[in-house]
């Protein structure tokens, strides 16, 4: 998951056929059925705005229901994409790639991600992507905020220097406010349930019985949820870097998840950052490289830097915190993160500022991790767990469990969350590295569990948030070859397996 994602700012902030699921749906939608007010027009293909992209890539517009419990009501635009399969007489279907998040767009997916697929996918496949509800090219949602409430440590909840959440509560219940006022009806419909009913949408407009699907991040709670509503609808279903699919906490959960996440992937960029051919050395050992982190950020909270055009416009320690948790889902931004680690311990002025992310992108995330579930209210709860999360998990500083602008939320979830289950088809698999900061392998775990004999799970001994198709000379041989398979010839393993790391690919700490 990215909460409030963007690259280097990530925030990172239905039933089927059994009565154990926990959405509150219609009966098409726990019956993979058609949806009501989904549009049978085809969709009317043409080049698409912009550059950068594929030539051959082609855009459209469909309608859906702003509510779909209101299917002759108020629609909305979705902007989907594709890139046709490169040899149409091997075309077996569409591979849906499904955004990640919440927060991110996916309409230049079939340019960006397709360009890693090896050929013989992009034979086999039209490759499919849509910027979801709310953002991008799509009828777009705004809260409206201020440029400061744009920052990641404004929406991200970094406690103050000493521990007060205090700062955070006024940001969380301004923003919350700000989202109410101005993010109208669409904003209260963006949710998980509503993203895959879009998607079944999609489906529909594509005139397609079934979907195959690569779901990256948040896209793999999208892909369990559409796989759970419409498990019928569902093809070659590939998940990659996993969510934990808990239904009483959702999103919240994997904020929470965090603390378990940099502490599983920090000592890759420790051992990195300390061997004795890094291109920029921080200490001798790992442990040095740990503590002289620890230590700057502990000088810069109390003497930040100035940071000319950044948001805030300093290097303030709870900036270095979340410049760490970023630098961490990928090892090629480790090097970045130790020059800026050098130069601020010199005393230098940060370099490059990273960009903030946009209106739509913020009020999507928002909407999507506040509309899925419902956050506690008591505040002195909050206290108690940063106080405690601050103590055993210092490199988070108590972020990943405090108050958000989620727990001064307006609205109550609209649907209730979706609990994942065995009961549908046994084609899913799951690909997770073992050291991911974004979904750890142990909320990965429990997805893994949930879906039962419905999946098979490749486990990668490798750094990073992404396991496979990360692109030349990069990512696992092993992992690559385990998800063409599949969507080639639909076989997986016959039970779970574990792809060795690959050396300075992040396949283990370097030495």
């Amino acid at each position: 998951m990215r909460i409030l994602s963007g690259k280097t700012t990530a925030l990172a902030l239905a039933t089927a056929a059994t009565a154990a699921l926990l959405t509150t749906v219609s009966s098409a939608d726990a019956t993979g059925g058609e949806l009501s007010g989904s549009s049978s027009r085809p969709l009317d293909w043409r080049p698409c705005p912009g550059t950068g992209h594929d030539p051959r890539q082609q855009c459209a517009t469909l309608k859906v229901p702003l509510d779909y419990r209101d299917p002759g009501g108020k629609r909305i635009s979705l902007a989907v994409s594709r890139i046709r399969s490169e040899r149409p007489a091997d075309r077996r279907g569409v591979l849906l790639l499904i955004p990640g998040g919440p927060g991110s767009p996916g309409l230049d997916r079939p340019t960006t991600l397709g360009r890693r697929l090896p050929e013989p996918v992009r034979d086999a496949y039209d490759i499919v992507s849509f910027d979801p509800r709310g953002m991008g090219r799509s009828t777009r949602a705004s809260c409206e905020l201020s440029t400061a409430d744009l920052s990641p440590t404004a929406s991200r909840p970094w406690p103050a220097a000493d521990g007060s959440i205090a700062r955070n509560v006024t940001t969380g219940r301004r923003i919350a406010d700000r989202c109410a006022r101005n993010g109208g009806e669409l904003l209260r419909s963006v949710s998980t349930v509503n993203e895959a009913r879009d998607i079944d949408s999609v489906r529909q407009a594509l005139g397609e019985r079934k979907l195959s699907a690569w779901g990256i991040s948040y896209g793999t709670y999208v892909g369990s949820v559409y796989a759970q509503m419409f498990p019928e609808r569902t093809d070659r279903w590939v998940l990659d870097s996993n969510d934990d699919p808990d239904p009483e906490r959702v999103e919240r959960g994997w904020l929470a998840n965090y603390t378990v996440g940099v502490e599983n992937t920090f000592p890759a960029f420790a051992a990195w950052a300390s061997a004795p051919d890094s291109p920029v050395r921080l200490a001798d050992t790992p442990a040095g490289v740990r503590r002289k982190v620890l230590a700057l950020a502990a000088r810069l909270d109390a003497k930040p830097l100035s940071w000319p055009g950044a948001n805030p416009p300093e290097l303030n320690g709870n900036v270095l915190r979340q410049s760490v948790l970023t630098a961490l889902y990928s090892r090629d931004s480790f090097e970045g993160l130790a020059k800026l680690i050098a130069d601020a311990d010199a005393g230098k002025v940060p370099g490059a500022v990273p960009p903030d992310p946009t209106q739509d992108a913020v009020a999507v995330s928002l909407g999507t991790i506040c509309n899925d579930v419902e956050w506690p209210r008591s505040v002195p709860a909050y206290a108690r767990d940063v106080a405690a999360s601050r103590r055993s998990h210092p490199l988070t500083a108590g972020m990943p469990v405090n108050v958000t602008a989620c727990t001064f939320w307006h609205d109550t979830p609209r649907d209730k969350p979706v609990r994942i289950t065995d009961q549908g088809p046994s084609n899913v698999l799951l690909v997770q590295n073992k050291r991911d900061v974004a979904t750890p392998y142990s909320g990965a775990l429990k997805l893994r569990r949930a879906l039962g004999d419905r999946a098979r799970m490749v486990s990668v001994d490798a750094t990073g948030h992404g396991a496979a198709y990360q692109g030349p000379g990069k990512g696992n041989p092993c992992a690559d070859r385990r998800v063409t398979d599949f969507l080639l010839t639909g076989e997986r393993p016959h039970r779970d397996t574990t792809c060795p790391g690959v050396p300075g690919r992040g396949g283990h700490p370097v030495r």
